[in-house]
Parts: structure tokens; C-alpha cells; sequence
């Protein structure tokens, strides 16, 4: 029986300030001339001038992770241009985004990836940090569920706690790389494998259930790694699954593994949620 879903609809509002990016390349979004620069004094009560506490200080947002940070088979701005020119919107502060996205990277990858020397230039310029990693991990599951089965207290939950302890590795370093005012947000994933049609195309139907039972395991992996560092870990499971019997064929691409555009514009509205940037903040 098909999975039961309902079509999600996420207005892309903010299209004309969106640029698409690729690799390590950079989007940048002027600050709105009348929310930039120094503040004009305002008059005191007893005359003095003072200052709006109003923060117009640049935002440079840097995306690292998997194939869904890179915006692999989707050719529209990913959710980290999306975010920042959100940003932008709400806050009138001048945005920039920088996306280092890897297609395949694992957790292991990442911390490879931090050694290196413009990774490290880029993180120490970051306002905000998204990561989205851990997926690449279990991919060899698969095998292992559709050969022998893969259980949870055998097969999944072991290898989900070895992904979040290298998580947790990761995301100390990335502390260090970053300045102490800089956030950090990690996300969960909706399904770390294939999902919706087509996953159910090519694997079958006991797919979804195993395969949402991996992530879940996952995900409580990912969120108890980003609480343990002091980040902050934004839900995607919900956004896109619901309580779980949602099918979220509309928001992947054709592949059924990565988000399309309506997906991206998702998850960057869930990161707007969880971190606005209050404008005086």
C-alpha cells in the first residue's frame, strides 16, 4: 500500500534574493541602505545623543556537510544561500553565505576536512555555522538489512552511536575554529536513505519502516552530539515526514534522496526558526 501523504507548499518569497552557488563559491546579499551603517544619534531625555542598540554588523553564514548541503541533484539555490538571504530579510544586516558541502562526505571526512587551512580561514570569518552530516555513514546498512537484516540492537543503534561519537569530535573542533560568538546549528535528516516513491520503488515496502527507524536512531545521535558541544540541533524530520506517516515524494528530487528546491526553501525556513539573529540582538 503507498505510503499516505499530503502536498507540502513552502512559497519561495524570496527568490529574487536568492543566488545559486556551488563548491566553496560565495553569495552575497547587500544590506538595505536604510538598516546599514552607523545609527543616527537619537536624542536623550536630558539632550545627550545616543545610539540604537540596533546590530548592523555583516553575517556571514558557511554551510558544511553532505550531498544536501552541496544541493546535489537539485539545480536551485541550496538552503544555505536560502538561509542567509532570509537572514538578510529579517534582520537588514548584510549576509554572505559559504557553502562547503561535499558530496558523500562522512563524519570521518569532516574532520579531515577541518584540518585543512581555507576550511579553517572560512569557519573563523563565520557569524553562523550549518552542519547537515552523518547520513554517508550507514549507507553500508543497506547491504547488511536487505542480505541478513539489520536489527536495531545489533545492527542500528551501534553504528548510529559511532557516528554521533565522531560527530561529537567534529563539532569540538569546529569550536575551536570558530569565534567564541559564533553559532553552530546541526540538523537531523528526515530519512537518511532514499525515501517517499522512490524509495519505496527500489527497495520495497518494509523499506520505509526500517529505513525510519534508522533514522531515528540517527537523529538522536545527532541532536544529543550538538547538545553535548553547546549547538544547537534543528529538526528536519518533522518538517518533512510529520509524525512520521507523511510522504515527502514533493519536497525530493527525482532521486528520492535529496531535497528540491521546494525541500531546500524547508529546511531553510526551519533555521530561520531556530535562529533568526534578532535584529538587536
Amino acid at each position: 500500500m503507498p505510503l499516505p501523504w499530503r502536498r507540502l507548499t513552502t512559497p519561495c518569497v524570496l527568490a529574487a534574493l536568492l543566488l545559486a552557488t556551488s563548491g566553496c563559491a560565495s553569495s552575497v546579499v547587500a544590506a538595505d541602505p536604510r538598516t546599514s551603517g552607523p545609527s543616527a544619534p537619537s536624542a536623550a531625555p536630558g539632550g545627550a545623543p545616543t545610539t540604537s542598540a540596533r546590530d548592523t554588523s555583516p553575517v556571514v553564514v558557511v554551510g558544511m556537510g553532505d550531498s544536501v548541503t552541496a544541493g546535489t541533484a537539485c539545480s536551485c539555490s541550496t538552503f544555505v544561500d536560502r538561509y542567509a538571504a532570509m537572514l538578510h530579510q529579517h534582520s537588514g544586516r548584510s549576509t554572505s553565505a559559504v557553502n562547503l558541502g561535499t558530496e558523500g562526505l562522512t563524519s570521518v571526512g569532516l574532520s579531515t576536512q577541518l584540518s585543512s587551512p581555507g576550511v579553517r580561514s572560512q569557519l573563523a570569518h563565520a557569524t553562523l555555522v550549518v552542519l547537515t552530516i552523518g547520513a554517508n555513514d550507514l549507507e553500508p546498512l543497506i547491504g547488511r538489512w536487505q542480505s541478513q537484516g539489520c536489527p536495531a540492537s545489533t545492527c542500528i543503534d551501534p553504528a548510529t552511536a559511532a557516528m554521533g561519537s565522531q560527530l561529537g569530535t567534529d563539532l569540538r573542533q569546529v569550536r575551536t575554529e570558530v569565534s567564541p560568538s559564533a553559532r553552530v546549528l546541526v540538523t537531523t535528516y528526515w530519512n537518511v536513505f532514499e525515501d517517499g516513491d522512490v524509495g519505496e520503488q527500489n527497495y520495497g515496502k518494509a523499506f520505509h519502516p526500517w529505513s525510519d527507524a534508522v533514522t531515528k536512531s540517527a537523529n538522536a545521535q545527532i541532536c544529543s552530539a550538538a547538545q553535548a558541544s553547546g549547538d544547537t540541533c534543528v529538526d528536519l524530520y518533522t518538517p518533512f515526514e510529520g509524525d512520521g506517516e507523511r510522504n515527502p515524494t514533493d519536497l525530493l528530487a527525482d532521486d528520492g534522496d535529496h531535497p528540491n528546491a521546494q525541500g531546500h526553501e524547508l529546511i531553510a525556513e526551519a533555521l530561520l526558526e531556530a535562529e533568526p539573529l534578532d535584529p538587536t540582538s
